[in-house]
Order: C-alpha cells, then sequence, then structure tokens
C-alpha cells in the first residue's frame, strides 16, 4: 500500500514585467496558506520524500511544508518534469520513485495535478485550489505500478476548508 499526497503551490504573487513565470515568488497570503496546511499535516503521515516543482512558488510551498513537519529541508528533490507537465510526466515522475518509499508528497501546478488525481482516483474534484491537497491511497507494492491500479481519494484539502 502506498500513500500519495498531491499538493498544489500556495498563492503566488501576480506575474511582474520581464521576470520569468519561474521566479514568481509566493504572496504573503501564499506564504499564510502553506503554514497553515503544514499545520495539518503535522497529524498525518510523514512523507518518506517530497519532490517538488522547480519554479520559485512550489519550492518555497515545499520548503514551508517541510519545516512545518520536520522534514529536513534539503531532502526535497526538485524535478524540473513536474513544472508546465502534464499528468503523463507527473506519472513519470511517480513511477520512478523507490519502491521502498511508502508515502510521497509531490508539489506542483494546475491544471495537471488537478487532472492527475482525477485521473488515478476516478473520481470527480473541483479545480485544485492554491494550497489545495488531495491524498491517494494505491494498492502497490512499487511506484512503478502507480496508475496500473485504481488509487482512493482518501482526503481533499484545501486552507480554507475548516473556514467554511
Amino acid at each position: 500500500m502506498k500513500t500519495l499526497y498531491l499538493v498544489r503551490h500556495a498563492e503566488a504573487s501576480a506575474q511582474r514585467v520581464n521576470r520569468s513565470d519561474l521566479s514568481r515568488q509566493l504572496s504573503q497570503h501564499g506564504e499564510d496558506e502553506a503554514a497553515r496546511m503544514g499545520t495539518r499535516l503535522r497529524q498525518r503521515l510523514k512523507p518518506d520524500i517530497v519532490i517538488s516543482s522547480h519554479a520559485v512558488r512550489a519550492k518555497t510551498t515545499a520548503q514551508i511544508l517541510a519545516k512545518m513537519i520536520d522534514y529536513a529541508e534539503g531532502g526535497i528533490q526538485f524535478d524540473e518534469r513536474i513544472y508546465e507537465g502534464e499528468p503523463k510526466d507527473l506519472m513519470s515522475v511517480i513511477q520512478d520513485v523507490n519502491a521502498v518509499m511508502a508515502c510521497v508528497m509531490l508539489v506542483g501546478h494546475n491544471p495537471a495535478l488537478t487532472q492527475f488525481v482525477k485521473s488515478l482516483a476516478h473520481c470527480a474534484i473541483p479545480n485544485m485550489c492554491p494550497c489545495s491537497m488531495a491524498v491517494l491511497q494505491v494498492s502497490i507494492d512499487s511506484w512503478d505500478d502507480v496508475g496500473r491500479a485504481s488509487a482512493e481519494l482518501l482526503d481533499f484539502d484545501y486552507p480554507d476548508k475548516d473556514v467554511e
């Protein structure tokens, strides 16, 4: 049995003229969102590995979450396939994870994350808002097999869920 946390990066600052999309930082609201979600994550299973897009807003989200759950920031892996990737690219990233890892967290971008969750769990979820998280459980022994077995959506969480 494997557990997969799919997290969309927190709210980013507005795109500035003459700055690349890759360098967009989190807004203050985004930093607060990531801290709130990190607090909630503390009560859950700690990931064996955190993999993030190399975009600044995703990196920062992953770093905040890692700090909140006592995961070594230096242990975060950054994968360029996640940025601007499609669901098949996210699948490839996950399939490359060592089979000994039972719990994986991937921090990335929409629309690929929402599409990826829907394809793995065969469920209807809303568009993943900033810093939302889908928790999936897959009955597999090796990450190579993800996508061949249907995943179960265990939870869908987002920063303002407890406020509504």
